[in-house]
């Protein structure tokens, strides 16, 4: 992988990534810290590990050659409303952006020193981010469904913030 392959991909993250913004969207207001699903997360804990964890530290820590652990109960603690989660969100998506702007193909060949005391290439980052963050929609998929929400269609790219949306000349990517 280099770095035009890992932007084609980062692409379709950002698609994806519309579509679980508006997945997030339809928690319910009075259930971000309800326990849907006995002895997991909660959809607070879940969300803020997904972009905090799962896209951004390791984004980052792939741009600067090192992973940092991430306080995830300090930020669940601060986060209140379903506002403050989604703001947290799009903060964690645009530094991951940055982020993935900033791999070089030096540094996608490069080591990258985890927090669990192993290592890998830059280039794994961005699968794990990407496999992490399918991993973790599909478990928000089923919070909603136990909550009584009804999901967005996960190929309903069309659907999605303009942002999010498909561009009509992806050779720019």
């Amino acid at each position: 992988m280099n770095q035009k392959s890992s932007m084609k991909m980062w692409d379709m993250m950002r698609q994806r990534n519309g579509i679980a913004i508006r997945a997030i969207e339809r928690l319910p207001e009075d259930k971000l810290d309800s326990r849907p699903i006995r002895d997991m997360r909660t959809p607070k804990e879940l969300v803020v590990h997904w972009y905090g964890m799962s896209l951004r530290a390791v984004l980052e820590g792939a741009a600067r050659g090192r992973i940092e652990d991430l306080d995830e109960p300090s930020i669940v603690a601060r986060i209140k409303t379903k506002a403050e989660l989604l703001a947290y969100c799009k903060e964690c998506w645009d530094v991951s952006t940055r982020a993935v702007g900033q791999l070089t193909d030096e540094k996608l060949a490069a080591t990258v020193e985890t927090p669990w005391g192993t290592s890998f290439p830059g280039t794994m980052c961005l699968g794990i981010a990407l496999d992490e963050s399918l991993h973790h929609r599909g478990q928000f998929y089923a919070y909603l469904r136990a909550l009584g929400a009804e999901p967005p269609n996960m190929w309903d790219f069309k659907g999605n913030a303009p942002e999010f949306q498909p561009r009509a000349d992806t050779a720019k990517v």
